[in-house]
C-alpha cells in the first residue's frame, strides 16, 4: 500500500496562515518594549563590529575590543544627546513666549484669509480659536513627550549588555546556526550568514553616514534660511531619514512648523521649502543614491507597504527597523529555492526596461525622429 501524503483544502492552508500572521502581530505588539530594543541592539552590533574587527586583527582580545567599541559608540551617542538635550532645554524656556508668537501669527493669517476672500467669520467659529487649543494641548503635553522619552531611555538601558554579548557571542550564533542545518547546507548557510552580516552592515553604517552629513546641511541651510533653532531643527529633521522615503518630509515638518506658526515671515516660509526640497533632491539622489543605494535591493512598492506595517506594530522605531530586517529576510529568500518567488517580489528585479536611469534616457532620446535625422 503505497503512502500518499494527506492534502488538505486550500481554505484550510489560508485559515492557518492568517492565524499564524494575526498570533505573530499580536506576539510582535505584547512584546514591544522587550524586542524592539533588542532588535536595534542587533544592528547596533552590526554598526561596531567594524572596530571590534579592527581592533582583534590587531591583537587586541574580544572582552577589551568589545568595551572599547562600546565606549566609542557610547560617547557619540551621549554627546548628541547631551547637545540636544541642551538646545531643548533652552527651547522649552523659551515656550511660553513662541505660543504667545504663534497666536498672533494665527489671528493675524486667519484675518489676511478672511479679507482676501471677502467673508468674515464669527468668532466663536474662527479656525484661532481651534488652533489655540491645538498649540495650548501641545505646551500641556510638552513635558508628558519628555517623560515618556525618559521612560523610552529606561527600556534602552540593557541595550549596552544586549550589544555586547551580541559581539562576544557572534561565533557561537554562527555555529549554533550550523547546528541546525543539515551537513550538506552548511556551505550555503555560512553564504547566507556572511552576506546578512555585509548587506546589513553597510546599510546601517550608509545610514548613519547620510543622517551625519543631513545634520550638517539641514542646520547651515536653516541658519541661512534665517530660522531660529537652526541646530536643533536640523538635527532632529536629519534623524527623521532614519526613516526610508518618509523621512525627509517628516523631519521638515519641524521648521516648517516653526515658521509657519512663531516666525511668520513669508520669505522664511518660502525659504525652508526651497531648502528641504533641495535637500530632498540631495539625499535621495546623491546621498542615499551613492552611500546606501542599491545595498539592500527592495523595491519602493514594499518598502512603503512594510514601513507602515512597522508603524502600525512597533511606532517609530518599527519604521526604521523594517528596511533592514526585511533586507535579510530577502537574502535568506534568494538561497532556499521555494522562497525565491518571494525574493523576487520583494527585490528591484524585473522591471529594468522601466528604470528611470541614463541609459533608458539615452534609449528613449534615440529613438526619437529629431535624433535620428541629426544622426544621420
Amino acid at each position: 500500500m503505497e503512502n500518499t501524503k494527506r492534502q488538505f483544502p486550500l481554505i484550510f492552508k489560508m485559515v492557518a496562515w492568517l492565524i499564524f500572521l494575526i498570533l505573530a502581530v499580536y506576539v510582535l505588539i505584547a512584546t514591544r518594549d522587550f524586542l524592539y530594543p533588542l532588535a536595534l541592539a542587533i544592528l547596533l552590533a552590526y554598526l561596531l563590529y567594524p572596530i571590534v574587527s579592527f581592533l582583534e586583527k590587531r591583537g587586541v582580545p574580544r572582552i577589551p575590543s568589545n568595551f572599547v567599541a562600546l565606549i566609542v559608540g557610547g560617547a557619540v551617542l551621549g554627546g548628541l544627546g547631551y547637545f540636544i538635550y541642551t538646545q531643548t532645554a533652552s527651547f522649552v524656556d523659551d515656550w511660553p513666549s513662541m505660543k504667545g508668537q504663534a497666536k498672533v501669527n494665527l489671528l493675524a493669517f486667519e484675518r489676511s484669509v478672511e479679507s482676501l476672500i471677502g467673508y468674515e467669520r464669527s468668532s466663536g467659529d474662527r479656525l484661532y480659536n481651534k488652533a489655540l487649543d491645538a498649540i495650548d494641548f501641545g505646551g500641556d503635553s510638552l513635558g508628558k513627550v519628555f517623560g515618556a522619552t525618559t521612560s523610552t531611555l529606561t527600556a534602552f538601558g540593557l541595550m549596552p549588555v544586549y550589544v555586547f554579548f551580541m559581539l562576544y557571542y557572534r561565533n557561537k550564533f554562527k555555529e549554533f546556526v550550523l547546528m541546525l542545518v543539515p551537513d550538506s547546507s552548511h556551505k550555503e548557510s555560512e553564504e547566507i550568514i556572511t552576506e546578512i552580516s555585509e548587506v546589513t552592515g553597510k546599510y546601517i553604517g550608509g545610514v548613519v553616514t547620510v543622517v551625519s552629513i543631513l545634520c550638517v546641511l539641514n542646520s547651515v541651510g536653516l541658519m541661512i534660511v534665517g530660522i531660529e533653532y537652526a541646530i536643533l531643527l536640523g538635527i532632529l529633521s536629519a534623524l527623521m531619514n532614519l526613516i526610508p522615503y518618509f523621512g525627509t518630509l517628516i523631519g521638515a515638518v519641524f521648521p516648517l512648523s516653526y515658521a509657519l506658526l512663531i516666525d511668520g515671515n513669508p520669505n522664511t516660509i518660502i525659504g525652508v521649502v526651497i531648502l528641504f526640497a533641495i535637500l530632498q533632491f540631495t539625499e535621495n539622489n546623491i546621498l542615499t543614491a551613492n552611500i546606501t543605494g542599491g545595498v539592500v535591493k527592495i523595491n519602493p512598492l514594499i518598502t512603503i507597504l512594510v514601513i507602515i506595517i512597522g508603524a502600525k506594530i512597533w511606532g517609530v522605531p518599527g519604521m526604521f527597523l523594517a528596511i533592514p530586517y526585511l533586507g535579510m529576510f530577502k537574502i535568506f529568500c534568494q538561497h532556499i529555492e521555494f522562497l525565491k518567488p518571494y525574493a523576487f517580489l520583494i527585490g528591484t528585479e524585473g522591471t529594468e526596461k522601466h528604470a528611470v536611469n541614463m541609459d533608458n534616457i539615452k534609449g528613449f532620446f534615440s529613438r526619437l525622429p529629431f535624433f535620428k535625422i541629426r544622426k544621420k
